[in-house]
């Protein structure tokens, strides 16, 4: 008998599922859908929210990825439900690479193209900015396929679940290339703010880490430089001469390698290792993207009321992230930075500490991330291209098999 999930892997958000269906071919899954009143699909179960719950859940764990390089050697073609660790062991064989990952390597690459979820980079496009096609199952049980450049193709990649079944994708590729990861301590909270776009500038990605103590924290630079020379101080914060995890104190482990030492991409750009899978995580997530250029004083105005919130934070990871033209992305036609929230596991207090928060970044345009933990309802109205996704979605969706509570408040607005 198959298992119906109960929870997201951090057993954070509780699901209300009363069956999975665990179809093994495309055909299978054509079917399925057809079939079903209400379905929606359960990927890596990384979203802290509904925005996946419904009374019935699709797996697509038993259907083969089979991932395929295209012809013309730049892009690969794989079944959606991959994570990006299996990918990235796939395109390694072929001397490739995708252009960034996210923290964890074990996300569903639909899952993770339908929040935007993103890596870090102030040249690099969130993750669904990779994709060059793909293909849905939607509500009747016929196959739809886009490709960039199609009309409607911005607004499917950001897609919320709200479309249909992601079956496969495709994506850009570039040559396999090395990474060294290093992490800076010690830095102050004046010399963050004064210099914010020259350190997360400084590599190909960076992350600052901070848990909003007296000094603002630690910078983890990942850099494709074919260089060795790595200052012995960065804005004012020491080189680390051991390896860190991004919670201080936490064994690191499972964290991936640093110290300068290069090695392949898919083994340094995410902060964990692949080979370690994590367990249920007593923690909650929260994010929120701030247009670049606002990100220094949105951070001073978190700083004069973390009274209100440092207590619950495990940690907080400040990120970068470059402008697309896809329809529901946070980085629609915008540089972000995003500010990631890891909060112990107590729920209720983290809705209040979520609430100080959004009311202290309304001046600056902040949008949550669409998989993570925020308060506010009718974020969808914030999004200048919802009415061409609402219009889409009739199209591809009209008996709204894949949508639930969640999606109609918070993205369409209902009541």
């Amino acid at each position: 008998m198959k298992r119906v999930p109960t929870a997201n892997w951090s057993e954070s958000f509780h699901y209300s599922f009363r069956d999975c269906l665990y179809p093994s071919s495309l055909e299978a899954v054509c079917e399925t859908v057809s079939q079903a009143s209400r379905i929606k699909v359960l990927g890596s179960r990384h979203s802290f929210n509904g925005i996946v719950d419904g009374d019935v859940a699709l797996s697509l764990a038993e259907v083969p990825i089979d991932p395929v390089i295209e012809a013309d050697g730049k892009h690969v073609t794989v079944g959606a439900h991959s994570t990006y660790g299996e990918l990235a062991l796939f395109l390694h064989e072929h001397g490739l690479a995708i252009h960034n990952l996210a923290s964890l390597p074990h996300i569903s690459i639909a899952g993770a193209i339908a929040t935007a979820t993103h890596g870090s980079g102030i040249s690099n496009g969130n993750l669904a900015t990779a994709i060059s096609a793909i293909e849905f199952v939607t509500g009747d049980g016929s196959i739809v396929k886009a490709k960039r450049g199609d009309p409607d193709f911005s607004g499917m990649v950001v897609h919320l679940g709200a479309l249909g079944v992601v079956t496969r994708v495709t994506l850009d590729v570039q040559p396999e290339f090395q990474v060294a990861q290093t992490v800076y301590e010690g830095l102050a909270w004046d010399s963050l703010l004064a210099n914010l776009d020259g350190i997360m500038g400084a590599a190909y990605s960076v992350s600052v880490f901070t848990q909003w103590a007296e000094k603002a924290g630690a910078i983890w630079l990942k850099s494709t430089a074919p260089s060795d020379d790595l200052p012995a101080m960065l804005h004012g914060a020491h080189r680390s001469t051991e390896k860190r995890h991004p919670i201080i104190g936490l064994d690191p482990r499972n964290a991936t390698d640093q110290l300068g030492e290069y090695g392949r991409w898919s083994d340094r750009l995410p902060h964990f290792k692949m080979g370690f899978t994590p367990s249920n995580g007593e923690e909650i997530q929260s994010e929120f993207h701030v247009p670049r250029e606002k990100g220094a004083a949105a951070i001073e105005a978190l700083l004069s009321i973390r009274d209100k919130f440092a207590h619950l934070v495990q940690v907080v990871e400040f990120r970068t992230t470059a402008a697309d033209e896809l329809w529901l992305s946070p980085q629609y036609q915008r540089d972000t930075l995003s500010i990631h929230f890891t909060w112990v596991k107590d729920q209720e207090a983290v809705n209040v500490a979520v609430g100080h928060l959004e009311q202290a970044l309304s001046p600056f345009d902040a949008l949550p991330h669409w998989g993570k933990v925020f308060t506010l309802g009718n974020i969808g109205a914030r999004y200048e291209k919802l009415a061409d996704f609402a219009r889409l979605r009739d199209r591809m969706d009209p008996q709204r098999k894949f949508s639930n509570p969640w999606l109609e408040k918070v993205v369409f607005g209902a009541s």
